[in-house]
């Protein structure tokens, strides 16, 4: 298994080509729709073929993931062939084993905290929606129009993909309010799609990384970060009180009277005071050590 994001995408896809095998059977009269349907069935073919090879690289034992983890039906099912299209439930038979043994729970918490990669998988799936209905909706309504120049399958799919690409070269467009719509929508993804991927791409290549964190020379002490202010605040109010409780118990145990709730609060407010003044001296010369270690 890999990652819970990547395993769901997969997943997703799979199921979107055993719908697309379907749809195949039902509108086999349908020209344009085949034509469609075997583009579709070509880029996911290019996928699940990736995806093996990325599988049986990085699997621990190849052998044990392509005899006993169902791999050979992965690798056939990513071969353009009608036939075995259908080995593609293997797929998603992994995908409800791991939602099944990973729990509603974990499956969230893993998304949620690979915010990054679950944003660029999902906008990766709407585009290849996108691609593939948004070229059938888009030739449905275009194609018989007055006036259309989107009247084939390729129209279609290169309206679609030059739209989705936000270059919007002009040579085809829709001339019907519908088609117009449509075009709005594939446009919005499109834009979702490339700025996310490019944020993705920048913070993958030109974030920090551990190589850039600088290290101390050769008989230094490492330099640790600054304190939070709200950590700091914290540690003061908790010492601030441990003083008014140990002012508190000494004073229980000689003859003198206990001090009362106001004596109390005062002592508690004059040694937060002390050490909040501690606290801000400490600070003041972490820092003045920390600026003369970055000069030199």
């Amino acid at each position: 298994m890999k990652n819970t994001v990547y395993e769901i995408f997969v997943g997703l896809l799979s199921i979107l080509s055993i719908v697309n095998i379907a749809l195949d059977y039902i509108f086999r009269n349908d020209q344009s729709l085949q034509i469609v349907l075997a583009v579709m069935d070509g880029l996911f073919s290019v996928i699940f073929l990736t995806d093996f090879i990325y599988r049986i690289t990085t699997a621990p034992s190849a052998s044990r993931y392509f005899f006993r983890q169902y791999g050979w039906a992965d690798l056939l099912a990513s071969l353009p062939f009608q036939e075995l299209k259908i080995l593609r439930l293997f797929r998603v038979l992994r995908v409800v084993r791991l939602l099944r043994k990973l729990g509603p729970g974990a499956i969230w918490r893993s998304i949620t905290r690979d915010r990054a990669n679950s944003a660029l998988m999902t906008l990766l799936l709407m585009g290849i929606l996108v691609l593939q209905f948004g070229s059938l909706a888009i030739l449905r309504v275009e194609q018989y129009a007055e006036g259309a120049n989107i009247t084939t399958a390729s129209d279609a799919l290169w309206y679609t993909i030059v739209t989705i690409s936000t270059v919007g070269y002009g040579d085809h467009f829709p001339v019907t309010n519908p088609g117009k719509w449509i075009g709005t929508l594939i446009i919005i993804i499109g834009v979702g799609i490339f700025g996310t991927f490019t944020g993705y791409l920048a913070n993958a290549f030109l974030g920090p990384s551990k190589k850039d964190e600088p290290v101390p020379a050769e008989g230094e002490a490492p330099l640790l970060p600054q304190p939070d202010a709200s950590h700091t605040a914290a540690g003061v109010a908790a010492g601030g009180a441990a003083g008014a409780v140990t002012a508190g118990a000494a004073a229980g145990d000689g003859d003198a009277p206990a001090p009362t709730a106001t004596t109390g609060s005062a002592q508690a407010n004059a040694r937060i005071a002390e050490l909040l003044a501690q606290s801000e001296q400490a600070l003041a010369e972490a820092r003045r050590i920390f600026a003369e270690s970055s000069r030199e």
